[in-house]
């Protein structure tokens, strides 16, 4: 019994390692879109948000199967718990990914050049705190985790720069150029939307790990005790 059980712990890491590996595929797929104007690759991008909502699903069954057949305690409950957390800001992820994609679609996108490293620094930023948050689930590090919350103050630096440098340029350039500006903000702040969901995740791990929640109302106790 107690193997199967481990066995379906496995599974559950392996769902979660996809389902972000997926999530980090999106964003390189649209950062792509981005620097090419490809409305194909934003096509791509939207169509493969399906699989993303697909594997939550999956993962959502699991857990509650675990849950009602194995009624885990202590540590496994929190995993278990942390996991639905985590997949609900996967998916998430996965259509934000799909919004920057759609707007690369209906603008027609052009780049803009003197952003267009600042904007790829920051989508592959984002991708990594996914990565790193996931990584950090699986293998239980908890200094990981905490790495990723302390790299989202990185990506609200590229998005403050990043927009006050428009809105200066919505003041000083023609009005024709409003739509194009205005898409690049709505861009970069779904990618710091992306950011602060890599954060909640790890701040989901961290309670996998702890017990203990960024948010103090969330705790997880044993009697008076935490666990």
């Amino acid at each position: 019994m107690r193997y199967r059980y481990d066995m379906q712990l496995h599974t559950l890491d392996t769902q979660l390692t996809h389902m972000g590996e997926l999530c980090e595929a999106a964003i390189a797929k649209v950062t792509q879109a981005l620097n090419d104007g490809s409305t194909e690759q934003a096509q791509v991008v939207i169509k493969e948000d399906e699989e993303i909502d697909q594997i939550e699903k999956d993962i959502e069954r699991l857990c509650l199967k675990l849950l009602l057949q194995q009624q885990p305690v202590a540590r496994d409950l929190r995993r278990i718990s942390a996991a639905l957390k985590m997949i609900t800001d996967m998916e998430r992820i996965g259509d934000q990914t799909s919004d920057i994609a759609e707007i690369i679609i209906s603008s027609k996108w052009e780049k803009m050049d003197e952003n267009l490293d600042k904007l790829t620094a920051m989508a592959t930023g984002v991708s990594k705190m996914v990565r790193n948050s996931v990584t950090a689930y699986v293998e239980k590090d908890l200094e990981l985790a905490r790495t990723v919350m302390k790299d989202d103050d990185e990506i609200d630096d590229y998005f403050d720069e990043i927009r006050d440098q428009m809105i200066q340029l919505i003041r000083e350039t023609d009005s024709r150029d409003g739509r194009k500006i205005f898409d690049l903000i709505m861009v970069t702040k779904y990618l710091e939307r992306i950011g602060d969901h890599a954060t909640n995740i790890a701040e989901w791990v961290e309670f996998s790990i702890t017990g203990v929640h960024k948010d103090s109302s969330v705790m997880h106790q044993e009697g008076e005790r935490n666990i």
